[in-house]
């Protein structure tokens, strides 16, 4: 079949997988001791221990523990890599925080600050609004916005393009706007739901611990915070994304204790869809003290990942942040999802990335194909999907590229 849709809890996941993940996996015997344990978790639908996660990333083999996500992910999936026609546009880099590893925050009177009019945001969008089906917006701390500028913002998006799905907001820009216009959260994601916000893409997480938060982004939601306001839109049908920023200062098991973190909400709500680790890039800000993660951390992150948060169906190699190459490497080490064409992105190029944005399907599936992946275009929310083969590539087609801001 090559188009099927699927209920937004489940998000494409088998059915089954829990079965297919007990048959595809070796007997537990012809693993080493010492993973036996996580073996048989696995196998019975059991969470992984954070003592389990632990061992796991120290575990010094990683084609092993590979070997474990692969099996994990071709349950759920078999091997379909999935994809979205995307587009980033950023509405504001001005921010009353200034977090140590952002170097995409400018201060109100910097040469370089912008935000973006209404009609300048929807005029990002025109250039793509017959090959993309998706916004992702997140931005800055305007000290000035309030609800209302973004019930506007939201809705005027929807009239011009309905049937693009908006994807914005961090947790703590929620926090952020409801502190502004004396609302609750929860009455701030109501009210923007109503006026056409869609989802949440799941930034602001970095490490779900205080201690770490006080360094690298002091000021910004607590980890209780951004749990609360994730756990406030599941509760109005709005799913999230969620995240984790590694390779500041956090300590292994902080990373484990995270995943849990998320994990646990996850049992409670089934909110979240996908989740999304990245590691920090330090080219452009200020974290002198971060310990940056190697590529072979970035591999195994995401195989951890993908076998401690067992109720969360996707894991996305995030390309704009690790770059093709190392996407690619992903797919064989848990994940599933490889983002999306994304026109345009400044955060993490910001930052230092060299992802390429702009990319048409065919290249993006081009990619997948090389990873031995079977591509699969997505709707934002995992209920729509359609199979790509040879003869659908759109060669022909692809998305222009946006200027940087200000051009």
């Amino acid at each position: 079949m090559k188009s099927w849709i699927s209920d937004i809890e489940s998000c494409g996941v088998n059915i089954d997988w829990c079965q297919r993940l007990d048959e595809l996996l070796p007997v537990t015997e012809s693993f080493p001791v010492q993973l036996r344990g996580i073996v048989d978790s696995l196998r019975n639908g059991k969470h992984l221990t954070v003592e389990q996660g632990i061992l796991l990333w120290n575990y010094p083999d990683l084609n092993v523990v590979a070997s474990l996500a692969t099996t994990s992910r071709n349950a759920r999936f078999d091997n379909q890599v999935f994809f979205n026609s995307n587009l980033h546009v950023n509405q504001t880099n001005i921010c009353t925080l200034a977090c140590k590893f952002c170097a995409f925050r400018r201060g109100p009177k910097a040469k370089d600050a912008y935000a973006l009019s209404i009609n300048e945001f929807i005029e990002r969008i025109r250039p793509y609004e017959n090959i993309i089906d998706e916004v992702h917006t997140v931005g800055g701390l305007h000290p000035e916005w309030d609800v209302s500028f973004y019930e506007s913002l939201f809705s005027n998006v929807k009239k011009e393009f309905p049937h693009i799905h908006i994807k914005s907001l961090s947790a703590v820009e929620v926090k952020h706007i409801a502190e502004v216009s004396g609302i609750s959260p929860r009455a701030l994601l109501s009210r923007l739901q109503n006026s056409g916000l869609d989802s949440l893409p799941g930034g602001g997480a970095e490490i779900l611990d205080d201690a770490v938060r006080d360094i690298i982004c002091h000021g910004k939601e607590s980890s209780d915070e951004y749990i609360s306001i994730h756990r406030d839109a599941h509760s109005i049908g709005m799913p999230t994304n969620c995240t984790m920023l590694f390779g500041t200062i956090e300590s292994i098991e902080q990373r484990i204790l995270h995943l849990c973190k998320l994990r646990e909400l996850q049992d409670e709500t089934s909110g979240f869809q996908c989740f999304v680790p990245y590691p920090y890039l330090p080219d452009n800000s200020r974290l002198p003290e971060a310990q940056l993660a190697s590529g072979n951390e970035v591999l195994r992150m995401i195989a951890v990942s993908r076998l401690m948060l067992d109720n969360i169906p996707h894991i996305k190699a995030y390309r704009m942040n690790i770059g093709d190459y190392m996407s690619e490497l992903a797919l064989h080490h848990g994940a599933d999802d490889f983002d999306g064409t994304v026109g345009h992105e400044e955060i993490m190029h910001e930052a230092g990335s060299k992802s390429v944005v702009g990319y048409s399907k065919s290249q993006l599936t081009k990619f997948i194909v090389e990873a031995k992946g079977l591509p699969v275009q997505r709707n934002s929310n995992y209920t729509k999907f359609r199979r790509f083969e040879d003869d659908d590539y759109d060669a022909g087609i692809r998305l222009p590229v946006s200027t940087t801001v200000g051009d």
